[in-house]
């Protein structure tokens, strides 16, 4: 992984990608220090132009940009991090610098979400408590959400279908956790059939 630091006067720019939803967060720039303090420390480190000094994004505020991945474009002078946010990124107090956060790709961060409460065996849980009940139940719920998803396709009240295709997408990652699967595999196979 090299980076052209000479071809940009030693400054290159950084777009900060969430890591979940794809979702664009912000844009920074980056010296060769700051490039490997972030690689070293999966930190989100940038060069400041205006303190003219090394920046880690969240040093002050605590909103800290953990590092996922790392790709240099073909010319070798732009960087692009797929990162997770510890909260917002903007300092205006939007979730990114770019605005609110969108709702594309928010099934990955729900996936994280329900792995976490399985993974954690938070008992309070819904999510947690249908899982302990066994692959059987968990794909009987599925099963159920998706027929009231098919009857709620055949009148014509919008929301109660909305919902009900909410709920069937829900209990479906529950499903995929149980089965040790993600949506990430799921998706591969359609982008397979796509080709």
């Amino acid at each position: 992984m090299i980076v052209d630091f000479n071809k940009t006067n030693g400054l290159v720019p950084v777009i900060i990608q969430d890591d979940r939803t794809l979702q664009v967060l912000m844009l920074g720039y980056m010296n060769e220090e700051a490039f490997e303090k972030t690689k070293t420390e999966n930190i989100v480190t940038f060069f400041s132009r205006s303190k003219n000094r090394l920046w880690t994004k969240g040093e002050e505020s605590g909103n800290f940009l953990t590092v996922k991945n790392i790709s240099i474009d073909c010319d070798q002078d732009t960087i692009l991090i797929r990162v997770i946010p510890k909260n917002i990124v903007c300092h205006t107090g939007s979730f990114s610098c770019f605005g609110e956060k969108e709702t594309k790709g928010f099934l990955y961060e729900l996936e994280e979400k329900v792995g976490q409460r399985i993974d954690d065996k938070i008992t309070e849980s819904y999510t947690y408590s249908l899982y302990q009940r066994g692959i059987n139940k968990v794909a009987q719920k599925v099963g159920e959400e998706a027929v009231e998803l098919v009857i709620e396709a055949k009148d014509d009240n919008a929301d109660l279908f909305k919902n009900e295709a909410a709920d069937l997408l829900y209990h479906f990652l529950i499903l995929l956790k149980a089965k040790n699967f993600s949506l990430d595999e799921i998706e591969a196979i359609l982008l397979d059939r796509n080709k």
